[in-house]
């Protein structure tokens, strides 16, 4: 799917964005310290004094309490069976989650990463890293903190825009503690989380909090070029603030169910030109079933690929759905017989309330992957077609 305009500003913080759409800013703290952070913009008043409801990406890190000979000594073993306290999944995940920190000309940016072996492949957001690829080489740094204070370079592996998802490799660093990956699948809108990572530079904070929704679909500003990565996310109530994106989100086993990658904040715009933001409780992180199969292949050959209908949408005015203005030849939607006009209103059994939500929906599905669409016709019928996804893989 091309030309998908984002989503715009919503007037009232009671209108539930169905697609959010996300800007890249940064919050620049002395001695240019910045974290990245990236927000979806709403229009608000209170009292006179305009604010924004943003949608804010960060970059979290997480540290644990390893042992190193030398160091400390070694924590009494723990019980890692089921059902788990928070100080025990705690224990658990944070030294499985690591800081990264770019510096590039007189600023520095941190995020961080999800451990995925022992060697030091690590698993971040897109964005997390993208500064390394747009600034001159011989100005910047890369550094990867583990939680137990040890420290090196880190090289980009492969990166994946479309999903914000980037794979990166620790070097000189051995022995580090692979997160356990649980599954997205059969998550439940109130089932208790915890989100580790590294707010406002807070190494080793832990949070709390429920899973909000499910399939919250996200649109985000991925690189400095602007691309758009869009996906289907998991929203949470847990606290996440900037520094927290490439955090690990897990359940109460310290399964790896998310990454975290973008909130929601209000930002205030109070004449001095600054974005404030922080956690307001709505908080976004990827489904790690989705990140898991980018990461697999990024791993595996560079490149990822999404799925793919073959068809150019716009939101429409007065209804929610994605309305096609345009079908590629021999597409998927071609195939499937959708033609322009067509308004698509759910994917699955997921409703669809923008041209971005089906994009995100459809990105978020490997290539070959069987589901349906419900849409309006042009002539107003109601119907339900299978299409099998294609592949975006080179296609603009």
């Amino acid at each position: 799917m091309s030309s998908v305009q984002p989503a715009g500003r919503h007037k009232s913080p009671c209108q539930s964005p169905w697609a959010i759409s996300v800007t890249a800013l940064r919050q620049r703290l002395p001695r240019t310290w910045t974290f990245i952070m990236r927000g979806v913009v709403a229009a608000m008043l209170f009292a006179a004094i305009s604010f924004a409801v943003a949608v804010v990406v960060r970059p979290p890190v997480v540290g644990g309490q390893l042992f190193v000979p030398g160091s400390r000594p070694p924590r009494a073993a723990v019980d890692f069976s089921a059902p788990l306290s928070v100080e025990q999944v705690a224990a658990k995940v944070l030294p499985s989650v690591v800081t990264l920190e770019t510096k590039a000309g007189d600023e520095s940016e941190t995020g961080s990463g999800i451990v995925l072996t022992s060697d030091g492949l690590i698993m971040t957001n897109s964005h997390v890293v993208a500064p390394i690829h747009t600034a001159p080489p011989d100005s910047t740094s890369s550094v990867v903190t583990v939680s137990d204070g040890r420290s090196g370079e880190f090289s980009v592996v492969a990166t994946d825009p479309t999903n914000d998802i980037a794979i990166v490799r620790a070097q000189g660093i051995t022995g580090l503690i692979p997160v356990s990956v649980g599954s997205s699948v059969g998550l439940r809108v109130g089932q208790p989380v915890a989100a580790v990572g590294s707010p406002l530079g807070l190494q080793n904070t832990v949070s709390t909090g429920v899973i909000s929704a499910l399939n919250r679909p996200v649109v985000t500003v991925a690189d400095a070029d602007k691309q758009l990565a869009a996906f289907d996310a998991i929203q949470t109530d847990a606290a996440l603030n900037p520094g927290s994106s490439g955090g690990a989100l897990v359940d109460m086993n310290g399964e790896l169910i998310g990454m975290n990658s973008a909130i929601a904040s209000l930002a205030g715009t109070d004449g001095t030109g600054i974005f404030r933001s922080g956690s307001i409780g709505i908080g976004f992180a990827i489904p790690v079933d989705i990140a898991s199969r980018i990461t697999g292949e990024l791993i595996a050959t560079g490149r990822a690929t999404h799925g793919w209908l073959g068809a150019e949408l716009r939101d429409d005015t007065n209804n929610r759905g994605a309305r096609i203005i345009g079908v590629t030849d021999s597409s998927p939607a071609a195939a499937a017989g959708l033609s322009v006009g067509a308004l698509i209103t759910k994917v699955d059994d997921h409703v669809v309330g923008s041209a971005n939500a089906l994009v995100a929906a459809v990105r978020s599905k490997a290539p070959g992957a069987r589901t349906s669409l419900d849409f309006v016709d042009p002539a107003g019928d109601h119907r339900t077609v299978a299409v099998t996804l294609g592949t975006d893989q080179g296609r603009q």
